[in-house]
């Protein structure tokens, strides 16, 4: 239960519109962090088309970075989109957390920096994020990898372009994720009092994130109003869901965005995919970037690594089975 002082205190900070560059300059203070994690980096990029798009990648170990660069070695993978509402953050200020990430998860951890709306509007930032996936997953990276070890991960309107990314994977055909995790990903096309989803009507005011800032997010993403009847733009109003990847999706429960989710989830599940849904109970949207001494954040990795190496053992049993039988 929240506190009666906690909840005014929530009230005064969720109130207001979204203001670009206001919004930038707050999400940019995260650059100022003392407690920033320092492991081995590398940066690097890919194109779409003249474009270039930044890419850092994160070692957890400096056997990780051998590994992934050695020709004839790999090493497991995590493709991460940072979340913002397609408008705000980046890759630096999102550096912890992936520092974070690839050290709990053993895992390198490659973030891409997409462009951001309403200078790029959808489809340009999914189609940075489909650019950068489509070179890991074909090796184009400097690092080498196997398919079968990357997952594809995002947060909030990362969480989006993560499942839109393997919308169009599935659709286009040229690389299939294994899995996907969405941490409380955005996925709906409305926020006003027409959502179907009661998240948005009882935590879509008093919670930091509101229904109000999802719209101005919305508005600010789409490049015209039938935008929101895209499943790329909004994947949650994709009709076959079918030969989708595995998929994680981490939900919060004081989150405007904690149904649809949910639904999302479900949805995929009546699909014939394999889903896991978890709610981190008392979380607010965003907590995933707070410190790992914040027992959402642990709880979220647990999650996390149960859900890895549940997948990792699957392939493992396959691969078995596939040397009896020859």
């Amino acid at each position: 239960m929240i506190s009666k002082t906690m909840k005014t205190i929530l009230h005064a900070l969720s109130a207001g519109n979204i203001e670009v560059e206001n919004s930038r300059r707050l999400a940019d203070l995260k650059q100022l962090d003392a407690t920033r994690i320092f492991l081995k980096k590398m940066d690097t990029k890919v194109y779409n088309g003249e474009h270039v798009v930044p890419i850092r990648l994160y070692f957890p170990t400096e056997n990780a970075m051998s590994a992934g660069i050695e020709e004839g070695s790999t090493f497991p993978v995590l493709l991460f989109f940072h979340g913002g509402g397609w408008v705000t953050e980046s890759v630096e200020n999102y550096d912890r957390v992936c520092s974070r990430m690839a050290q709990a998860t053993a895992h390198i951890v490659v973030s891409v920096e997409y462009r951001l709306a309403p200078e790029h509007r959808f489809p340009v930032p999914l189609e940075d994020c489909y650019v950068a996936t489509r070179a890991l997953y074909t090796n184009q990276l400097i690092i080498n990898t196997d398919p079968e070890e990357i997952t594809i991960v995002g947060d909030s309107a990362g969480g989006n372009l993560a499942a839109a990314v393997c919308l169009l994977a599935r659709d286009r055909g040229e690389f299939m994720p294994r899995r996907q995790i969405l941490i409380y990903p955005a996925l709906g096309n409305c926020y006003t009092e027409k959502s179907p989803f009661r998240s948005v009507q009882e935590n879509g005011s008093d919670y930091l994130l509101t229904a109000v800032k999802m719209e101005d997010y919305l508005n600010l993403y789409q490049s015209s109003p039938s935008d929101r009847n895209n499943p790329y733009f909004a994947p949650i109003v994709e009709e076959n869901l079918k030969n989708l990847p595995e998929t994680l999706i981490l939900t919060a429960e004081y989150d405007p965005l904690r149904d649809e989710g949910e639904a999302y989830g479900k949805k995929l599940r009546e699909a014939g995919n394999q889903v896991e849904i978890r709610r981190i109970s008392g979380a607010f949207h965003g907590f995933f970037a707070l410190g790992f001494k914040f027992l959402h954040v642990q709880e979220s990795f647990g999650y996390i690594n149960q859900f890895l190496n549940a997948s990792y053992e699957k392939i493992l049993h396959l691969s078995i089975n596939d040397e009896k039988i020859k």
